[in-house]
């Protein structure tokens, strides 16, 4: 772009000082980069400097003024934008003094969250070349795959974004081995890569690997970081549990080789010590299993008012145990149209793997029939696939776009098992208090359970639970400042009391699907192993370089990471 090598946007004030001792530089102190320096960096990466913009900015320059609908609601597409998050709340600067904000099909735009510049790296010596910079220049970074953060950890205002979506390769192997040992079939995956190309790759090479369900989910990225859960969890355990070694650039600028033989410190850190607060990771190197067939059920059910959708909540908890003969997982969600509205749909996608057609309904059966029995359920869908699990999992591309927030627990067996009533009375006081989306993820329990004595940064509460269930809350780009702050915060003041009666207090979760103001983020995102991540983080990372929201180190600093508190 022309104007790469200007200073920069200068975006509201938000630190008071900007001593080196305190604050990050930012456009307008003395000590930040002026574009000499810049242009002399671009020089470095072979010219791959440029600025960014809010995704609305973006799609203002386009030829007729504007990206579609089908556009701006693409993973796909957005991830091809350096400034684009797939959830557009995150690119807002709603706290920022005065707010700055870029709408869609708005007059005017504010910088927001978004950074001013990214490295859209293509090399080790790229994401080398940016670390450095920002060490040397004292810059606030930030480091995106592909924007598919609930958080939003991958952007930050006046930072240096260092993108790493061009890092796709893949390779497999029948013997990976860590120092001596051959740690069987694996595959290595670049932190950009995408869970619909690894699910292809994967098949074509009779094998399958842990990643989520969407298809822009970058498995070698934050998900790994965060622990990783799949709809094959339950049979393998979560994606941390199945990495054998990372390639990461730490704040050195040092790539290092990462193992349980080489850096294990930071190996222990990196599988489940949270996103972005390690390094830029360059790839990671996955166990790889058989491929098999799955049959999938997918039931949507409709319940007629709240107290119905709370009775089924209540049976299906009542029958969550039903699965466990397969190790089979479950996605069900509730959803309904506003908080006025009296009916929800309820929709259930579950994999039962190596299980034929009528297995799978067999297993199912006793489950749908006793929610049938409930007043107020009817029968919306019921349909059964049997397919291989690489194409159950495949998803062409996200639908995103909006603005959102979400709040999560994980939900002990126990609570399941001892308590199911309270499941159902959980989800009707729920939606009384106007919750209009309810996630449960049944990705715990089976090989998760069972791996509890892997050294790891994953929160033991993993080890212990039955599901992982998240809140979504949810805006348009009209609604007020005011109205979006009630939402932001609306898990902590308002749901979370209520879910914690099935959750039970000082509860983990899971920390890439999750309330970024959870105020004891560290008991909550990492538990007893705070302490542990927290030494290691000052041994890779002195500085405080690579520092996010609710993150390993945040503590240390303000809610942009600018400014140390």
């Amino acid at each position: 772009m022309a104007d790469v090598f200007s200073a920069g946007p200068i975006i509201p004030i938000i630190c008071r000082s900007y001593r080196r001792d305190t604050c990050r530089n930012v456009p307008g102190s003395a000590g930040y980069p002026n574009a000499a320096a810049w242009s002399a960096l671009n020089a470095t990466i072979g010219g791959r400097l440029v600025n960014v913009v809010p995704s609305a900015k973006y799609c203002a320059s386009l030829p007729g003024g504007a990206c579609t609908d089908a556009q701006w609601t693409s993973a796909l597409f957005r991830s091809t934008i350096p400034g684009a998050m797939n959830q557009v709340n995150w690119e807002q600067g709603y706290d920022l003094t005065p707010p700055s904000l870029c709408l869609r099909n708005a007059t005017t735009c504010g910088q927001g969250d978004v950074p001013i510049y990214s490295v859209e790296a293509k090399t080790v010596a790229d994401i080398q070349a940016a670390v450095k910079f920002a060490s040397a220049n004292n810059l606030r970074v930030s480091i995106k795959a592909d924007g598919h953060d609930y958080l939003g950890r991958s952007t930050a205002p006046n930072s240096l974004l260092i993108h790493t979506g061009n890092f796709q390769n893949l390779s497999v192997t029948e013997a990976f081995m860590v120092g001596t040992q051959n740690m069987g079939s694996a595959a290595t995956v670049g932190s950009g890569l995408h869970s619909q190309v690894l699910y292809q790759q994967a098949k074509a090479n009779g094998k399958i690997a842990l990643s989520g369900t969407a298809a822009t989910v970058c498995a070698a990225g934050g998900y790994l970081q965060g622990a990783g859960h799949s709809a094959i969890s339950p049979l393998f355990g979560l994606a941390a549990d199945n990495v054998l070694e990372f390639h990461i650039v730490v704040a050195s600028g040092k790539l290092l080789q990462v193992n349980s033989i080489s850096n294990p410190d930071l190996f222990y850190a990196l599988r489940g010590g949270g996103a972005g607060s390690w390094g830029v990771i360059v790839s990671a190197t996955f166990r790889t299993f058989p491929t098999f067939n799955v049959t999938q059920g997918i039931i949507q059910l409709a319940a007629s008012s709240n107290a119905a959708a709370g009775a089924f909540a209540a049976v299906h908890a009542q029958h969550i145990f039903d699965l466990d003969s397969v190790k089979g997982s479950q996605y069900f969600y509730l959803d309904k149209n506003s908080s006025t509205s009296t009916t929800s749909i309820l929709t259930l996608s579950t994999y039962m793997a190596n299980t034929t057609t009528a297995q799978g309904t067999a297993l199912l059966a006793p489950f749908l029939n006793a929610a049938l029995a409930l007043p107020g359920i009817s029968l919306v869908v019921q349909e059964y696939l049997n397919v291989n699990i690489n194409d159950a999992l495949f998803q062409s591309d996200d639908s995103v776009g909006t603005n959102l927030v979400l709040g999560s627990r994980l939900i002990p067996a126990a609570s399941y098992r001892d308590a199911p009533a309270m499941v159902g009375t959980v989800y009707e006081q729920l939606l009384d208090a106007g919750t209009t989306d309810i996630l449960g993820h049944l990705v715990a329990g089976g090989q998760v359970a069972a791996n509890a004595n892997i050294s790891s940064a994953v929160h033991p509460a993993w080890r212990t639970a039955k599901t992982h269930l998240i809140v979504v809350n949810g805006w348009t780009d009209a609604t007020s400042l005011a109205d979006i702050k009630t939402l932001r915060t609306k898990f902590q003041t308002t749901q979370l009391p209520i879910m914690e009666k099935i959750s039970g207090a000082n509860a983990g979760s899971y920390s890439n699907e999750a309330d970024i103001l959870e105020p004891n983020f560290q008991t909550t995102f990492f538990g007893p192993n705070y302490a542990k991540l927290s030494a290691i983080k000052k041994t890779y990372d002195p500085a405080d370089l690579f520092i996010v929201s609710a993150g390993v180190g945040s503590e240390r600093w303000d809610q942009w990471g600018l400014c140390t508190v």
